[in-house]
C-alpha cells in the first residue's frame, strides 16, 4: 500500500544523502550554526528546539518532524547510518520501508549487543550513573507504569539504538509525546554544568535507552532492518575504548 513516508537525516555538516524522495536531510542544530547547510532543512523553522541540539542530538530534528511534518509515518536516521536491506547491504528505500511497514508499524534497527556488560552498566561506563537514577526517579513520578519495562532493559545486554526507527503517524506523536515529556524534565532536574562536551550529550543518550522501554510497556509490534553504515567501522578503537572504560579511563 502506498503512503506517505518521510524519513528524516540528522545532518550537522554537508554530506551525500540519497536522492530516494522519502529522504528529507535535516540540519540539526541551525539554530547555532551562522551559516545553512545548502539544500538541507533547518531545524529552527516552526515549533523547534534547535539551540539544544549540544545536548540533544539527532533529537532536535526529531522534535522538528514530530511538529512540522505532515505524513503518514515518519522515520529518523543519521548522515553516516541508514537503514539497510539486501545482500550486499544497501541504503533502503520507500518501497523496502513500504514492504516492512506491511509487517508491522513500527521499523526498528537491529539489535545491539554488549554480551558481557548489561545496558546499566555498559551506560555507567561510558556516562554518568546519575543520568539513569533521575531517569529512573521520574519515571516513578510521572508515569510508574514503565518501571518494570526500565527495569528489565537495565539488566539486559543490548537493545536498539541509535534513535533509529520508523513509526505510523498516530504512533510517533505518542512516542514523542511521552518521550519528551521525560527528557524535557530531566534538563531541569539534572545539572550537567559540570559535564564534558561528549557527556553533555545526555539527553540524546538516555533517549537510545528509553525507546525499548516504550515499546515494551506499550506492547507495540515492531520489525526489524539491519543498520548500514555508510563509513568504516573502528572496532580496534572501540574495543580498546571499552576496555579501557571498563577500567575506569574515560575516553571519547
Amino acid at each position: 500500500m502506498q503512503q506517505k513516508i518521510k524519513i528524516l537525516i540528522a545532518c550537522h555538516r554537508q554530506y551525500p544523502v540519497p536522492a530516494e524522495p522519502c529522504y528529507l536531510p535535516v540540519e540539526v542544530g541551525a539554530a547555532l550554526h551562522p551559516q545553512p547547510i545548502p539544500g538541507f532543512t533547518p531545524d529552527n523553522t516552526g515549533e523547534n528546539i534547535s539551540e539544544k541540539n549540544t545536548h540533544y542530538c539527532e533529537l532536535t530534528a526529531l522534535y522538528w518532524g514530530w511538529k512540522n511534518l505532515d505524513a503518514a509515518c515518519i522515520g529518523l536516521v543519521h548522515y553516516r547510518r541508514f537503514f539497510g536491506t539486501g545482500r550486499p547491504l544497501r541504503i533502503a528505500d520507500r518501497a523496502d520501508f513500504e514492504k516492512a511497514l506491511q509487517k508491522a508499524p513500527v521499523i526498528l534497527p537491529s539489535p545491539r549487543h554488549y554480551w558481557i556488560e548489561t545496558n546499566y552498566s555498559q551506560y555507567i561506563h561510558a556516562h554518568h550513573e546519575l543520568d539513569l537514577t533521575v531517569t529512573r526517579m521520574l519515571l516513578a513520578e510521572r508515569c510508574p507504569a514503565y518501571l518494570p519495562a526500565y527495569d528489565r532493559q537495565m539488566k539486559r545486554r543490548g537493545g536498539h539504538r541509535f534513535n533509529m526507527f520508523v513509526m505510523r503517524r498516530d504512533l510517533f506523536d505518542a512516542y514523542c509525546t511521552w518521550l519528551f515529556d521525560i527528557l524535557f524534565a530531566l534538563e531541569e532536574r539534572l545539572d550537567i554544568s559540570d559535564y564534558d562536551a561528549y557527556s553533555a550529550r545526555v539527553f540524546g543518550f538516555i533517549a537510545e535507552r528509553l525507546l525499548d522501554v516504550w515499546i515494551e510497556t506499550n506492547r507495540v509490534p515492531y520489525t526489524e532492518m539491519p543498520v548500514k553504515n555508510t563509513e568504516s567501522q573502528h572496532w580496534l578503537r572501540k574495543g580498546t575504548s571499552f576496555v579501557l572504560r571498563k577500567i575506569g579511563v574515560r575516553v571519547r
